[in-house]
């Protein structure tokens, strides 16, 4: 897989059981890259390695007067030159494919894992965390998977190295034998204490992020309420305890580099050493002592893969622990499918519940609380209830169709729909049946105030559907945002909309021509709106209010007000007291017909 071929067809199926086992899938999946990087790796450090035994060939060739070794230890030289900035060039090129390739197949992965969850994703892993996952942690998750084959070209390169002197000089290769190993094992004992410090610091990072993405989503509650150096103040305090938590692994780190600097220093001042007793005693020569210090001068650059392996599995290993706690979340229902992918048509149903929607018919459903309300809405968009049962579209049960095919019946609009950053026909475009025209949905979700102030906010067009929305929509009004959603929704023109709560954030005459569009736009349709407003409930035409998780009462609206007390307490707002009131009244009314009823009886 090069750059030029992302993304990929097929991401796979990762392993997300634990962090190692997702990153050894990760790494099995990119084989092919690995070898290259792998053989020029071997090729560049294997050059540079050789170097020293080509300067000790020069020196001891300046000592004997030999002119034709001379010029045969140029030639190596020369070769060995070519095989570093071949080796090198290819090397960099090999790890960049490994790193891009690696971050985007866990991209891909995520990617194709929020869209299978949905609005589920959020209530079962914080936000903060999935934007964590995503941005920050696949660099990590990519890095360690790329420096596998360039620490395994380095390991075998000391290795083939430290043989390479015992052969050459036995005296001198063993101690470079012995040592070598010594240094490159001398950090492990502190790679425990450096991992722990920085999965607390990624910890304390991760909580930072979560903060500052849940603060930046609310800021505009929270400068309603005056809450925003509350939150400030709190994030400023998560921020320092990075920093602190940074700057113990910091030390750690700091602590594995010196050691790594130290102990080679002390390996070179022994081989010097010794070296010298030994030419002095005339056993080696100068070229091999040049050949010996030389090689372990060039060997501290491969040795410094070890402590990038060590660093690079220390930063890794809790993104990917990260990465796979996510991957590993399921959707209650198959998204393969174990029906045929033809769309149902029929009566919405939810057994959990006993909410019928009919076929065609505007319902609105009446709920007093808004936490059940919002599941209630999920659990007709195809999510499962607790106990596992599923609602009915025209008697086949959603979670047995295909996730598109589900999605295609059913469209469900959270109480909260988000405006993504682009220009209003980008937002507009999204599947659709074509029997909903983009100006006919935002003539029913009364866009035209929208429209016009999107066209004012824009210098260089005229087209509203050429102006650009910002992030989240930020740039207008909750009420602007809410329309916008509904003609999102409305374009699509599902068999059946699902709307939680469309028109919370409207004034009432604007709701009330939005009751009266969406009846017209939606008519022969299933349409099921989750609202308490009176606007909507008077224009629909089957009224259901659930009380507790199951149909307490079903009517129309002005039938329910007067006869149902729960109804009404929920629609026109009204306190217990209020309603104890309201119904003594009636019972005393009541009484009082009776008596008289009673004397008319008597007198006759």
């Amino acid at each position: 897989m090069q750059i030029q071929d992302l993304p990929y067809p097929d991401p796979g199926v990762p392993d997300a059981r634990s962090g190692p086992r997702f990153l050894r899938w990760l790494f099995r999946n990119q084989l092919d890259g690995q070898f290259k990087s792998l053989v020029w790796g071997l090729l560049h450090f294997g050059s540079v390695s050789a170097l020293p035994f080509c300067v000790g060939l020069a020196i001891q060739a300046v000592v004997d007067h030999s002119g034709r070794q001379l010029a045969l230890a140029g030639g190596l030289m020369a070769l060995c030159s070519v095989g570093i900035a071949v080796g090198e060039t290819f090397l960099h090129r090999s790890a960049v494919t490994n790193w891009i390739t690696a971050a985007a197949r866990v991209q891909q992965l995520l990617a194709r894992k929020a869209a299978q969850l949905g609005s589920a994703l959020t209530r079962r892993v914080a936000a903060g965390e999935v934007v964590a996952v995503s941005t920050g942690d696949v660099e990590k998750i990519g890095w360690f998977v790329e420096a596998i084959s360039r620490f395994t070209a380095a390991a075998v390169t000391v290795v083939l190295v430290c043989v390479g002197l015992v052969v050459y000089q036995p005296a001198l290769g063993v101690v470079v034998a012995v040592g070598l190993p010594v240094l490159a094992l001398a950090v492990l004992p502190l790679l425990p204490p450096a991992t722990r410090r920085a999965d607390f610091q990624r910890e304390k990072a991760g909580r930072a992020t979560e903060l500052a993405s849940d603060t930046v989503a609310g800021l505009r509650v929270l400068r309603g309420i005056g809450g925003e150096d509350l939150f400030l103040d709190r994030y400023r305090r998560a921020s320092q305890e990075v920093r602190h938590a940074a700057v113990r692994s910091a030390r750690m780190w700091a602590l594995i580099s010196a050691i790594q600097v130290l102990l080679p220093g002390l390996l070179l001042i022994t081989v010097v050493w010794y070296g010298v007793h030994l030419a002095r005693e005339g056993r080696i020569t100068v070229g091999e002592l040049v050949t010996v210090y030389s090689s372990i001068m060039i060997l501290t650059y491969p040795l410094r893969h070890f402590e990038e392996i060590a660093m690079a599995y220390s930063f890794s290993r809790p993104s990917a622990r990260r990465a796979s706690r996510v991957l590993a979340l399921e959707r209650a229902t198959d998204t393969g499918g174990s029906r045929a992918a033809d769309v149902p048509a029929g009566d919405l149903y939810d057994p959990a519940s006993g909410l019928l929607a009919p076929t065609g018919r505007f319902t609105a459903v009446v709920c007093g609380d808004p936490d059940a309300a919002g599941l209630l809405a999920e659990r007709l968009g195809g999510h499962p209830s607790e106990e596992g049962t599923s609602v009915l579209l025209g008697g086949v049960p959603l979670d047995e169709l295909p996730l598109d095919s589900a999605r295609t019946a059913v469209l469900v609009q959270d109480k909260d729909p988000v405006l993504l950053s682009g220009t209003l026909r980008e937002l507009l475009d999204v599947p659709k049946s074509g029997g909903v025209g983009d100006e006919e949905a935002l003539a029913a979700a009364q866009c035209e105030d929208v429209l016009a102030a999107l066209v004012q906010g824009s210098l260089d067009t005229e087209d509203p559907l050429d102006a650009r929305i910002t992030e989240r929509g930020r740039s207008l009004s909750g009420g602007q945002r809410q329309r916008l959603a509904l003609a999102r929704s409305l374009v699509t023109d599902p068999e059946v909309l699902v709307l939680d709560e469309p028109t919370s954030a409207v004034d009432s005459h604007t709701e009330a021509r939005i009751a009266e569009g969406l009846r017209s736009l939606r008519s022969g349709r299933t349409t099921v709106v989750f609202t308490s407003s009176p606007l909507l409930l008077d224009r629909a035409d089957r009224v259901v209010l659930v009380h507790e998780g199951e149909v307490a009462a079903v009517g129309v609206h002005r039938e329910l007000v007067h006869k149902e007390p729960r109804y009404r307490a929920v629609v026109t707002r009204e306190t217990d007291e209020e309603t104890a009131r309201a119904q003594a009244g009636r019972e005393s009314s009541l009484a009082d017909v009776l008596d008289e009823l009673e004397e008319i009886e008597e007198t006759a």
